[in-house]
């Protein structure tokens, strides 16, 4: 009779099962790889922003040689 309900303590909810989503921070999907996660950047945001280096083969150019005496 004198009894009142009980309130739900809303710290007392347990976090959600899984890890935390992770959204990238330049285009907002979800990250699920590691790496991605780890930098905040999906795989195609990272390359837009982060391009490869040229590659050696393609800086190397042709000189002009005069031809070795003897041959």
């Amino acid at each position: 009779m004198g009894e009142e309900p009980l309130a739900i303590d809303i710290d007392s909810v347990p976090p959600p099962e899984g890890p935390r989503r992770v959204w990238c921070r330049l285009c907002g999907r979800p990250l699920t790889g590691a790496d991605s996660r780890r930098t905040g950047l999906g795989p195609s945001c990272d390359a837009k922003l982060h391009p490869p280096g040229p590659d050696i083969r393609t800086r190397r150019h042709e000189v002009e040689q005069d031809p070795l005496p003897g041959t």
